[in-house]
């Protein structure tokens, strides 16, 4: 399943939002910043992805995974695997142990999913994937598109490395359309939740996560830019699905 693979060029780049430079300097310091915030902030995580959704965070990966088509026997792909929430949906939706391989470049991400469970992990990036051509049945992202560099390149990676009629999911939370939603999450997951990090957990470097989620939030491409850019690596029936306006299933096939 392991192959050498150089890098995609992108016929049209797309970067999921504008360089944060209240966070960074300059996009050449980015992907060193985004990992070193989840490699410190990485023994909380589970903890802010279940104050972020009021507890039902478990429960909705399971339905979303079901949903978009998720089947025992299948050989499936976690890119950005983090601690292992959306792997362990799969498992709970009866994927084998064995038919299933994590990657994410948080090398402290990677270390707590594997104090939690017994699956293939690696460290790489969504956009260099090492495995050989069709390796997989189903390609799952759980909320990271807004952290790779190139959107383009990321979806011609999954198109690569899934079989024909294989399927791909992203998670992802989506800025509100209403300037009141807007202002309430703007509120709770850029001030509220990162206060209570504050006060709860003790780290800063947690506190530091959410408000960096949330500016990648408000500042992420549009749905329609994401739709648009999985159609132009040659996926056919993208569809998006919504739950409470803000959360957003994207999802595909390979033809």
């Amino acid at each position: 399943m392991i192959a050498d693979h150089n890098q995609i060029e992108s016929p049209s780049k797309l970067v999921p939002h504008r360089t944060l430079t209240e966070f960074y300097p300059a996009p050449a310091q980015r992907a060193g910043f985004v990992s070193d915030l989840f490699d410190r902030a990485a023994r909380d995580y589970d903890w802010l992805s279940a104050a972020m959704s009021f507890g039902t965070d478990r429960r909705y990966r399971r339905r979303a995974l079901g949903q978009a088509g998720l089947r025992p026997g299948m050989r499936v792909l976690d890119v950005a695997t983090g601690t292992g929430l959306v792997a362990q949906a799969a498992l709970d939706l009866g994927i084998a142990s064995g038919n299933l391989i994590g990657i994410d470049p948080s090398l402290g991400m990677l270390a707590e999913n594997r104090r939690r469970r017994s699956i293939r992990l690696m460290r790489g990036l969504g956009e260099r994937l090492p495995f050989r051509d069709s390796a997989f049945d189903f390609v799952v992202m759980g909320y990271a598109l807004r952290h790779v560099e190139d959107l383009a390149i990321l979806f011609a990676e999954f198109h690569r490395v899934l079989r024909i009629q294989g399927r791909v999911l992203f998670l992802e939370i989506t800025r509100p359309p209403s300037q009141v939603g807007l202002a309430l999450l703007r509120f709770y997951m850029g001030k509220l939740l990162p206060l209570l990090a504050r006060l709860t957990r003790r780290r800063r470097d947690s506190a530091k996560l959410l408000e960096y989620y949330w500016a990648t939030i408000e500042e992420c491409v549009p749905p329609e830019a994401i739709v648009s850019s999985l159609a132009a690596a040659g996926f056919g029936a993208v569809e998006r699905r919504t739950s409470a306006s803000v959360l957003s299933e994207y999802i595909a096939l390979k033809r």
